[in-house]
């Protein structure tokens, strides 16, 4: 990694700030040469929400502020708001953050598919599964689509880290950190890394049960966050393109897409396929942390590895097949119940 990520993270941090004030620290001050970011301390009882969720820690806003945080940063950074002329300049100041981008593609598209030296997993539990992962033809072609995507799509300014880890929070309050990876890609990479780490963490929580509290209500709390953030951002998303429609915006021209049966038919096949994006990127993300470099502390803080194995692998199953029939869902409650039918 370059010490030049400190700069992007910087501007991103700043613009995504602009866009959602309320769910982004403020920086008070970024030193290039020393790659220093001065920015708002988040004060106890903030904590990184990936440990809530593995404390059992409720967070009754968390669904209604990551719809909005994302639903603002991406709708605003997009072409349904912005002028070509805007896009493109922003696109080309964040190209500058290849390597980042070069270590994504590394670690989420290739990696998990081959024989890679950073690649690792509970063993022997999850030898063969790991070695299915790299036969399995029809998977490896939509990764290969999902790269692509993620290589060539400039949709929007996205975070691309927005996992469970750079987010920290308390009942009331969720503030994103940490957008050292942004750059212009595919809306559906930072709404899938959401929620795909919500599943995980939906996953790991048999892990975590004890006598004392068998996490049943927990798993149903998870399930209805990851229900409620799609089904409010597909709102709040919505509601922008509405309330700017007839702005700069130059992907849909008002001369051409006003008219609103028009505009209806555009719109329903926008967030349909970003919801198939999103559950693509979402279970590449999910992959990528079981038989991958880089694991999630939700499954790898299970002392018992035998229970651990058991849990990534009913997460590992799932993710395959919803990445290789994602086409097939239509909302988000289908999803829901595709994750109940792996949990038993």
């Amino acid at each position: 990694m370059t010490k030049e990520r400190s700069y992007f993270e910087y501007l991103a941090l700043k613009e995504k700030g602009r866009l959602s004030p309320e769910h982004v620290p403020e920086v008070y001050h970024f030193d290039r040469t020393m790659s220093l970011i001065g920015m708002r301390y988040l004060e106890p009882p903030h904590i990184i929400l990936r440990k809530g969720l593995i404390a059992g820690i409720e967070y009754p806003l968390l669904a209604e502020h990551m719809a909005d945080f994302m639903a603002k940063t991406l709708f605003f950074t997009s072409l349904l708001f912005r002028t070509t002329s805007e896009h493109k300049r922003d696109v080309a100041e964040y190209c500058g953050n290849v390597e980042m981008c070069r270590l994504t593609e590394q670690v989420v598209f290739s990696d998990p598919y081959k024989v890679s030296q950073y690649n690792h997993w509970t063993s022997p539990y999850l030898d063969r599964d790991a070695e299915a992962l790299r036969e399995d033809n029809l998977l490896k072609l939509e990764v290969a689509e999902l790269k692509s995507k993620f290589c060539e799509r400039a949709q929007a300014l996205i975070h691309a880290d927005l996992h469970t880890s750079s987010m920290m929070v308390t009942r009331e309050s969720t503030q994103v950190i940490d957008p050292e990876f942004a750059f212009y890609g595919p809306m559906g990479y930072d709404i899938g890394a959401f929620l795909g780490n919500l599943i995980l963490a939906y996953f790991s929580q048999d892990g975590h049960a004890d006598q004392a509290n068998d996490r049943k209500a927990y798993k149903e709390w998870v399930l209805k966050t990851i229900e409620d953030t799609w089904n409010l951002f597909h709102h709040k998303f919505t509601a922008l393109w509405d309330e700017h429609r007839n702005g700069a915006g130059e992907a849909y021209l008002p001369a051409i897409y006003n008219n609103p049966e028009v505009q209806l038919h555009v719109q329903k096949k926008y967030m349909t396929d970003l919801f198939h994006d999103s559950l693509g990127f979402g279970t590449a993300k999910m992959i990528r942390r079981i038989v991958g470099v880089a694991h999630v502390e939700d499954f790898e803080s299970i002392e018992d590895v035998a229970k651990r194995a058991d849990c990534e692998r009913r997460a590992l199953d799932f993710a395959k097949k919803i990445l290789k029939e994602r086409r097939k869902f239509e909302g988000i409650a289908e999803i829901v119940s595709a994750i109940r039918q792996y949990d038993s």
